[in-house]
């Protein structure tokens, strides 16, 4: 699956992730895009889902429309040690989302 790491997602996640193709925002070049024209960048280089902390995310932008699957992590930060705990779920709602779908993790 191909994944992209939203800039608020610590990039160390990645690590939890093995077997999925993982890129970042950063990576991409594209930090700082506001997230109507990230989910178009991201529309147009096939990825399978979007992982992000991002919880105002669905209700600002149309995801369904955006093509892409949405995994939203709810914690209390968004530090990986508080987001370590959250990767059972988060290979489990990989696992299952499709595109248009947006899963929230934890919480």
């Amino acid at each position: 699956m191909r994944l992209l790491l939203d800039e608020c997602v610590p990039r160390p996640l990645r690590r939890e992730l093995p077997g999925h193709e993982i890129k970042t925002v950063q990576e991409l070049g594209w930090s700082g895009t506001r997230n109507g024209p990230l989910l178009k960048l991201i529309k147009g280089m096939s990825f399978d889902a979007f992982v992000t902390t991002d919880q105002r995310l669905e209700y600002q932008q149309n995801l369904e429309a955006a093509g892409v699957a949405v995994v939203v992590l709810v914690a209390k930060s968004n530090k990986l040690r508080a987001l370590l705990p959250l990767v059972p779920e988060l290979r489990e709602a990989l696992a299952r989302v499709r595109p248009g779908e947006v899963v929230r993790v934890g919480g």
